[in-house]
C-alpha cells in the first residue's frame, strides 16, 4: 500500500470528485428536468452511482477509496487500516468533500458557498440514513471478507448507492463528510446545516450496527478454519 501522504491525497481527490459528481449532477438535473423532481433525482442517482464506480476503480489501488469516514472507521475496527492513519484519512475526506462542492459551484457559475435551505429532518429521514449506512458498511465488509476484487467492489458500491437513492427516505447520504459538505450547497443535493448533526449520528449508529452484525454474519465457517 502507498505511503500515508499519498493515500491521504487520494482520499482528498476521490472525495472531491464524489462531491463534484453529486452536486454537479444535481445542478444539471435541476436545470434540465423542467421541474420534474423524479427525473432530476433519477439523473442524480445514476450519475452518482456511475461516478462512484469510476472513482473507486481509479483510486482503490492507492488508498482503498474509502471516500467516507464511516468506511474508514469500520476498516480500522476490523484492523484493515491502522488507527494511526485514521485522523489523516478523515481530514482528507472532509476537506475533499468541501473542495468538491466549491468545484461544482464554480463549474456551474454559482456562488462558491451557499448554505442549504433544503429541509431533511424527522424520524423517517433518520431511519433512512441508518438503513442506508448499515447496508453500505455491510456491503463493504462483505466484499472485504470475501476478498472481492476492487472492480467487483466498485460496481457493488455504485449499484447499492444508486438503488439507495430510491429506496431510502433520505436519498442515502450514508457519509458524514458528504453530509457536512452538502450543507454548503443550496441546490438539489443540499441539506440544512441544522439537520446535519442528526444525520451524522444516524450514520454512525448505522455503521456501528453494521460492524457488529457483519462481524458475526461474515465470520469464517468452521470448515474454512480447518
Amino acid at each position: 500500500m502507498a505511503e500515508l501522504p499519498r493515500r491521504a491525497c487520494a482520499e482528498l481527490i476521490g472525495t472531491a470528485f464524489l462531491l463534484a459528481v453529486v452536486v454537479g449532477s444535481g445542478i444539471m438535473a435541476e436545470r434540465l428536468a423542467g421541474g420534474n423532481v423524479a427525473i432530476a433525482l433519477l439523473a442524480n442517482a445514476l450519475a452518482t452511482g456511475a461516478g462512484l464506480v469510476a472513482i473507486i476503480l481509479m483510486l482503490g489501488p492507492v488508498s482503498g477509496a474509502h471516500l467516507n469516514p464511516v468506511v474508514t472507521l469500520s476498516e480500522a475496527v476490523r484492523r484493515a487500516l491502522s488507527w494511526r492513519d485514521v485522523p489523516l484519512y478523515l481530514v482528507a475526506q472532509v476537506a475533499g468533500a468541501v473542495l468538491g462542492v466549491l468545484i461544482a459551484h464554480a463549474m456551474f457559475g454559482l456562488p462558491l458557498l451557499g448554505l442549504s435551505q433544503h429541509a431533511r429532518s424527522g424520524p423517517s429521514q433518520l431511519v433512512g440514513e441508518l438503513v442506508a449506512t448499515f447496508g453500505l458498511i455491510a456491503l463493504v465488509t462483505s466484499c472485504a471478507r470475501n476478498r472481492q476484487s476492487i472492480s467487483t467492489t466498485a460496481f457493488a458500491v455504485g449499484a447499492y448507492i444508486t438503488s439507495a437513492y430510491w429506496f431510502t427516505s433520505s436519498t442515502s447520504f450514508a457519509n458524514p463528510a458528504v453530509t457536512v459538505a452538502r450543507a454548503l450547497t443550496d441546490t438539489l443535493a443540499g441539506i440544512r446545516p441544522i439537520d446535519v448533526p442528526a444525520f451524522v449520528v444516524a450514520q454512525l449508529v448505522g455503521a456501528l450496527l453494521a460492524v457488529v452484525v457483519a462481524r458475526w454474519l461474515f465470520a469464517p465457517m468452521k470448515e474454512e478454519l480447518r
